[in-house]
């Protein structure tokens, strides 16, 4: 199978067969399947993908129980996608379709994740300022230029998808987690459309998600294997200072019988040290217990029914 498309849906039922038929009309001759996530919603979006599956044996439906969250939906799909490529868009049709050539022209190039830049973004400014914000920060802080993490419209060669784990707000991390394993990365402007049809799902809480689960992406793509790198740096300056802190106060002591008992700065350097060597101590207690116990497992959700996929079948069938 050439591509795989995975598309997590949250009510999105008057977008949905508008959405499958640019699909089809995209992709050409290529061998395709088109695996649909109905992330728990509550309106009419799961009897719309029957009917479309109904239709075409290749479109696929998972349907969770409730919602579990985009990373989720896109895990689940990703680990059961049989497709060369892996083609992720949103459901609201601001994502176009008829871009998917100039993603295949940027993987013919080298590049192993191709994400996709909104350069004309059709949001409000409360959505697209606080973005802008975002991007800057997380270009920093991971190294890898991308002038828009949070487009859901991206190409993956399909071991990327395989590798990568995702949980809590980390699917916008996914080119940095991609990048940290050393595939990669390329970006391309594509179109991006209006909503014409229901509203955003987010809303400015996931800034703040988003913010926590950047210092967790942080953490396991650069200290995943030596902890202590991390929590031994903070813990050496911290017992430094307290040491600068408690030397001074005993040499002015020692040499010019300045008091200790009315010294808060005696108490600061004490707690320093002893923080110090906590920190320390967790560091190294951090390389002793190393795992991935915190990686997303499909355990974690519930699946209520699926159309055009026999769980059973497919894992024999990837063994």
């Amino acid at each position: 199978m050439n591509i795989s498309f995975v598309i997590p849906v949250y009510n999105e039922e008057e977008s949905l067969k508008q959405l499958y038929q640019e699909i089809i009309s995209a992709i050409g001759t290529r061998s395709y399947e088109i695996i649909f996530v109905d992330d728990g919603s509550r309106d009419n979006s799961f009897s719309i993908l029957s009917e479309l599956a109904a239709g075409d044996a290749n479109v696929r439906v998972i349907r969770f129980r409730r919602n579990f969250g985009k990373a989720s939906a896109l895990q689940y799909a990703f680990s059961i996608a049989q497709g060369e490529y892996i083609c992720t868009m949103d459901a609201d049709l601001q994502d176009d379709p008829a871009e998917l050539p100039k993603f295949f022209a940027a993987m013919n190039n080298g590049f192993e994740v191709v994400s996709g830049w909104k350069q004309h973004r059709k949001d409000p400014l409360y959505k697209t300022l606080p973005s802008l914000i975002f991007n800057a920060v997380t270009t920093s802080t991971f190294g890898l230029k991308l002038r828009d993490y949070n487009c859901g419209f991206k190409l993956y060669q399909r071991a990327v998808v395989k590798e990568i784990m995702l949980y809590g707000e980390m699917h916008r991390f996914i080119p940095a987690l991609a990048d940290a394993l050393g595939y990669k990365v390329g970006e391309i402007p594509v179109n991006h459309r209006p909503r014409i049809y229901g509203q955003s799902k987010y809303g400015l809480e996931r800034y703040l998600r988003g913010f926590f689960d950047l210092l967790t992406v942080k953490v396991v793509t650069q200290y995943i294997r030596s902890p202590l790198y991390l929590f031994g740096r903070v813990g050496i300056v911290s017992a430094i200072l307290g040491l600068i802190i408690t030397v001074y106060l005993s040499l002015m002591k020692l040499l010019y019988h300045h008091p200790l008992t009315n010294r808060p700065l005696l108490f600061l350097g004490i707690l320093l040290i002893i923080a110090g060597i906590q920190f320390f101590s967790m560091g190294l207690i951090c390389e002793i217990i190393v795992n991935r116990s915190q990686r997303f497992n499909n355990d974690n959700i519930s699946i209520k029914q699926t159309i055009n996929y026999l769980e059973q079948k497919n894992r024999d069938r990837q063994a």
